[in-house]
């Protein structure tokens, strides 16, 4: 289902993660709240894309009501 995030125990302290980085997903959906743009995402980290920020976005909204909690570990 999340083929854009990954979880790995050596990487990040086991945080979910944009794969193939060590880009917490946490790291990008508070840069978004915090009123950076997507657009601002892609000048700043130009290995990712639209889809991959997308994806922490859809990662949190259904992680957050399972977990009631932060997203990292």
């Amino acid at each position: 289902m999340y083929e854009r995030i990954s979880i790995n125990p050596k990487i990040c302290h086991g945080q979910a993660c944009i794969r193939g980085t060590r880009i917490p997903v946490h790291q990008i959906v508070r840069m978004l709240a915090n009123g950076d743009t997507i657009e601002e995402l892609l000048e700043e980290y130009p290995s990712l894309e639209r889809d991959d920020i997308l994806a922490c976005l859809d990662y949190a909204a259904l992680w957050y009501p399972k977990n009631k909690g932060g997203l990292s570990c």
